[in-house]
């Protein structure tokens, strides 16, 4: 006799929730638990052996651990709160992930449906909230809907531009039950992320490329979400073409290479800002003109023609128009390019020799303009502090097994331009938004996604306040998350603008406590009290023993560095302003 079939068992919406978790590969969700959302949690409770469950200490601090796994990894990062104020702490994670273009899913619990709009206790709008801040957004009112959204959420996340997705869960969503279907069609009309561009579109780059004396590569971003970095570095050394890399493209383009030249824009080098000013033709390939590359946009690449390669065509001709557009995928556009290029019809074009010209040119700049790293008889000035720690891994042969993330603020941008990045996925910082209080969470996050890894967060005091608390996530999970804290007292960045523009009248950014400048808070005494070993030095000779300390340190660590406040980040071409009003001094 035939064995009967058995019929699948109804599961709760919670446990077709974390199943649809681990189906999508979840390896780790950063969730904070209340009232809205305590199914789900004791979901989580049931699958310990298959999804780890971490506890923040603020939904921020989870939802920035969920960006520093997925700015590591390319996969999705997954954070969990309850309604209300949890969820709305997520706002700035979400928001910073849509800037920066990050796979995030945001899972947030909601009252139940039968007092959605009552003004129930802790009930938000969430979904109302995040409209303009998400890549797609979902209040989930049936159980039956779970598995298809949960489907469609990780698909739109994590193709085409990736972004972040909302989930609002209503309370009775994850407590009633269905058998689901886990092969549901998704229902997303119009969505066609994928697209590749064809070879009619290609044969204008290499004709803008022919009739080129000097062009110049501005990569950004969007080559760290397509993968393209091994397509971008074989197109630069087939053309000789030098490359400038965005905030975000750092570490796409190897930074010790002949033909990079380092970051451009705002607090870029000079050179590369002289370089993309001058350029005939410049190949913009993942990125979106933003206003801290360009200044002015009136006189933003005003010499040269304009390839722009992306593949969100919104973005497209949006800052600044492109003669020749290219919508379609990063990786698949600079492959197909390279493969044109190596034809016997383009041999004309490879090998470099064509720009020999321009490169001498570039190298006189790079000689009189390079990036100075300050120095201090007895002090320890920030650029030093970092310098002194790539030279340290360099030496020690652990740069390929470093990720760096920082806050933001002065120290960001030096870091940006003393460590050096040569491989993708390296570099983990808050670019659009540019949110203070990214560094630590991230860093954790890093370390989660990639546990062999020295994971290092760069940051200032003020930056490191904002989710200080993180340090009790870092201690209790045993996650060995390095902190470099330079310590300057102040909101440097403010500080800086300050005394630029304002006449160093300072407008509440001294973060002492006292006309003394005695150090405050005691960063010390605070990480020992979350458990966490820390050490605080001002001699620039206790500098590279301190270093060491923190690199080999076992556990979590607070190197808090204390470093004069004066210091500015230089080059800086002043807001809206162009490469011939540049501040070097």
């Amino acid at each position: 006799m035939p064995t009967p079939s058995r019929t699948p068992a109804p599961m709760s919406g919670a446990d077709i929730l974390v199943e649809s978790l681990i189906r999508h590969g979840v390896e780790v969700v950063f969730a904070y638990p209340g009232g809205a959302s305590m199914p789900i949690h004791q979901s989580l409770t049931r699958v310990q052996d298959r999804l780890r469950t971490i506890l923040p200490r603020h939904e921020q601090g989870g939802g920035f651990m969920a960006h520093g796994y997925s700015r590591t990894t390319g996969k999705a990062g997954v954070c969990m709160s309850t309604s209300g104020p949890g969820a709305t702490n997520f706002v700035t994670c979400i928001a910073d992930a849509k800037m920066d273009s990050i796979p995030l899913i945001a899972v947030t619990g909601q009252v139940s449906t039968k007092v959605l709009g009552n003004d129930a206790f802790q009930e938000t709008p969430m979904v109302e909230i995040c409209r303009g801040i998400t890549k797609h957004h979902y209040l989930l009112t049936r159980v039956e809907d779970v598995a298809r959204v949960m489907r469609e959420a990780f698909h739109v996340a994590t193709t085409g531009r990736p972004g972040p997705v909302l989930i609002d869960v209503c309370k009775d969503v994850q407590t009633g039950a269905t058998v689901p279907d886990w092969d549901a069609p998704m229902d997303l009309p119009g969505y066609r992320p994928l697209r590749v561009a064809g070879r009619a579109e290609l044969e204008p780059v290499v004709a803008a490329i022919r009739g080129s004396k000097k062009p110049f590569i501005y990569a950004g971003g969007g080559v760290t979400h397509a993968g393209a970095a091994a397509e971008l570095k074989e197109l630069a050394e087939l053309t000789g073409i030098p490359v400038g890399l965005t905030l975000h493209g750092l570490g796409n383009f190897p930074a010790d290479h002949y033909l990079c030249l380092q970051m451009l824009g705002m607090h870029g080098t000079v050179y590369s800002n002289y370089a993309i000013n001058e350029a005939d033709l410049l190949l913009a390939l993942g990125v979106r003109f933003d206003d801290r590359v360009t200044g002015k946009l009136s006189e933003f690449a005003k010499h040269g023609r304009i390839v722009h390669v992306d593949i969100d065509s919104s973005e497209i001709h949006k800052n600044k128009f492109a003669h020749v557009p290219v919508h379609g995928d990063v990786k698949a556009a600079i492959r197909d390019l390279n493969a044109i290029l190596k034809e016997d019809a383009n041999a004309d074009l490879v090998g470099g020799g064509r720009y020999a010209d321009w490169m001498r040119q570039i190298d006189a700049w790079r000689e009189a303009e390079p990036l100075r790293a300050a120095d201090a008889p007895n002090a320890i000035l920030p650029q030093y502090a970092i310098k002194r720690l790539y030279e340290i891994l360099r030496d020690r042969g652990q740069l390929d097994k470093t990720i760096v993330s920082t806050g933001v603020g002065q120290h960001q941008m030096w870091a940006a331009q003393f460590f050096h990045f040569n491989r993708p996925r390296k570099w983990v910082t808050s670019g659009g938004l540019g949110t203070m209080g990214f560094g630590l969470p991230a860093a954790i996050g890093c370390k989660v996604a990639f546990p062999d890894h020295l994971c290092i967060d760069i940051d200032g005091d003020g930056s490191f306040l904002m989710n200080v608390q993180e340090l009790a996530t870092a201690y209790a999970e045993k996650i060995p998350a390095k902190v470099l804290l330079l310590n300057n007292q102040h909101l440097g960045m403010v500080m800086q603008w300050e005394d630029r523009f304002f006449a160093s009248n300072r407008a509440h950014t001294y973060l002492g406590a006292g006309p003394d400048h005695a150090p405050y808070p005691d960063f010390e005494r605070i990480a020992e009290g979350f458990g966490v070993k820390a050490r605080s030095i001002a001699a620039k000779d206790d500098l590279d023993a301190a270093l060491i300390e923190m690199i080999e340190s076992p556990g979590p660590f607070v190197l808090n560095v204390h470093v004069p406040h004066q210091e500015h980040v230089l080059p800086m071409i002043p807001a809206g302003m162009t490469v011939k009003d540049i501040i070097k001094a």
